[in-house]
């Protein structure tokens, strides 16, 4: 009677291991398999020179000297809603800012994940209008992001509504740092601006703000 009864206990602890340690690898494959899904299928707004999404993964150590360094706070942090791999990398907020291309962010980069950035000839994205939310598309009137764009990437037709020419836009993001529609409809908690840069390759299928017109 005593070997059973000493025996019992040792089984029973040894069962509760044993659901402890399943528990334990479940949990690690169901936080695993969110991590590996948790990349987004959109590329995102990187500082000048993070454009080569593989390069700059592998190299980016997440250390914020590019965000401390901007002078115009266009250089934000990626937050949990950007994906689980991605947070706490550096992305583009232009809502905050906009990109001068000082060339701080990439000087201050210790591991070379900013590389050396041609405005003229490259670009961080590319300025899309959303037609059913701007102004002038609208009602007419509004120029702020055609006057506040440096490159001459955005004209008037000949209704005086802006029209992004993909050939010059370089996504430095001022036309959507100026964009009044979010001031003009602030009971939208969130209002996109009504011309928004979006990433190299993004599609905007799905995305109901950034919708792509033909004509």
């Amino acid at each position: 009677m005593t070997n059973g009864g000493s025996e019992a206990p040792k089984s029973g602890m040894r069962r509760r291991a044993f659901l402890h340690g399943a528990c334990g690898v479940a949990a690690m494959i169901v936080v695993g398999a969110a991590a590996a899904k948790a990349k987004p299928e959109e590329p995102l707004l990187r500082p000048p020179g993070g454009q080569n999404g593989k390069r700059f993964d592998a190299l980016c150590l997440k250390c914020n000297k590019c965000i401390d360094v901007c002078p115009t706070k266009a250089v934000g942090s990626a937050n949990f809603e950007y994906g689980l791999l991605d947070v706490r990398t550096p992305i583009l907020n232009f809502h905050l800012g906009y990109c001068t291309f000082c060339g701080k962010c990439i000087e201050a980069c210790p591991t070379a994940a900013l590389q050396d950035f041609d405005p003229q000839t490259e670009r961080l994205g590319l300025a899309k209008v959303d037609r059913e939310s701007c102004i002038a598309w609208q009602w007419g009137g509004c120029t702020k992001c055609k006057t506040a764009c440096r490159y001459q990437a955005i004209s008037l037709d000949e209704l005086g509504r802006p029209v992004v020419d993909a050939g010059k836009c370089n996504g430095c993001g001022q036309c959507e740092f100026v964009c009044p529609i979010a001031e003009l409809r602030s009971y939208q908690l969130g209002q996109p601006r009504a011309i928004v840069v979006i990433a190299p390759g993004l599609p905007a299928t799905g995305r109901a703000l950034l919708k792509e017109y033909e004509g």
